[in-house]
């Protein structure tokens, strides 16, 4: 496939990644966790998100989501997210089948939940009638590509742990919220109060896998036989583990994201003299939202992969990654140009 605008899961790997994944296959390594990139990477995790961050590494997005909500549900329980959130639109009804609880999805704004929004659904607490509330699972970005603000997620955190419940962040690319927040991952999840964080890399330069993060000593307690019934532990580790060494050395993770970021950017810049394309979110990370015809869009998906978001208002989304380049964006824009030019 030649470049896809479809998703930041379409690119290949990064090269630091890939020489990290060399390097590690040399000899035998104790399995299953135990091995020392594992343990290493657990110290690390505490270096860049504080002392109480647990660090398990999972294979994939809808593992770290599934693990980390069963950490802190029971099967009576319910998991407020947005009406948009990847566990409500994109997993297939993992979460409920395999956390028992039930989905309660939220209005938002571009994909963003506010505390007025989330208060009307902590209620009917000690009713035996009623599934009881007990998380709030936000992305971060959205996947509408917008982001919360520290003061924001401190904001729902507070609320929720005023309930006696947790604050969940969705973070599969979490590392493009920290490139255009500018900001650590810490200073808007670990001291904003978040309870637990699903850290994503495949879709910024990884092979395979995520790492769960969780903050209380309690979500710990059960963690390791969770995410083992789940199907989410690795027997070779390593190779999960110094991907992410490689990763967060040097903030490698932050420049990948900070690029893909920047290239939405030029993207978005280089349609604004398109008339008949409309930027239909506000772009902050590493997505493009827009609305076009139905003529041009099928024109334009017989050169370029890209998905349609939704058939009824015709808005498309463009993902830019790590290895998108201005080329390709220039490309891209010529032919939707010239296709316009045709008149299709």
């Amino acid at each position: 496939m030649k470049h896809s605008f479809g998703s930041d899961n379409h690119s290949g790997v990064a090269p630091e990644i890939l020489e990290a994944i060399i390097d590690a296959n040399n000899g035998f390594d104790i399995a299953y966790g135990e091995d020392q990139a594992t343990k290493s990477l657990k110290e690390l995790f505490k270096t860049l998100l504080g002392s109480n961050a647990e660090a398990y590494p999972v294979f994939n997005g809808t593992g770290a989501n599934i693990v980390a909500l069963k950490a802190m549900t029971q099967p009576f329980n319910a998991i407020l997210c947005p009406a948009t959130a990847h566990i409500n639109v994109d997993e297939c009804g993992a979460p409920e089948r395999l956390t028992g609880c039930k989905l309660i999805s939220l209005e938002h704004k571009d994909g963003k939940v506010s505390v007025e929004t989330v208060k009307k659904e902590l209620k009917e607490f000690g009713v035996q009638h009623h599934s009881q509330v007990k998380v709030l699972s936000i992305s971060q970005p959205t996947e509408l590509g917008t982001l919360y603000t520290p003061d924001e997620i401190s904001e729902l955190a507070t609320l929720m742990h005023s309930f006696g419940c947790y604050l969940h962040i969705d973070g599969s690319r979490i590392s493009n919220a920290a490139a255009a927040l500018k900001l650590p991952v810490k200073e808007f999840t670990a001291d904003c109060g978040v309870d637990a964080l699903s850290f994503g890399g495949t879709k910024n330069g990884l092979l395979i896998g995520e790492v769960v993060v969780l903050f209380r000593e309690e979500l710990n307690t059960n963690f390791m036989f969770i995410r083992k019934q789940a199907a989410q532990l690795f027997s070779k580790c390593r190779f999960i583990s110094v991907q992410f060494q490689a990763f967060l050395k040097n903030e490698l993770n932050i420049r990948l994201a900070a690029h893909s970021n920047a290239m939405a950017k030029y993207l978005e810049h280089s349609l604004t003299m398109v008339p008949e394309v409309e930027i239909s979110r506000p772009v902050e990370t590493n997505v493009v939202f827009a609305r076009i015809s139905k003529e041009l869009c099928a024109a334009l998906q017989k050169l370029h992969y890209f998905y349609i978001w939704d058939e009824s208002t015709m808005e498309v989304r463009w993902m830019c990654s790590f290895n998108t380049t201005r080329e390709d964006i220039d490309r891209f824009v010529y032919d939707i140009k010239k296709l316009l030019t045709k008149q299709l």
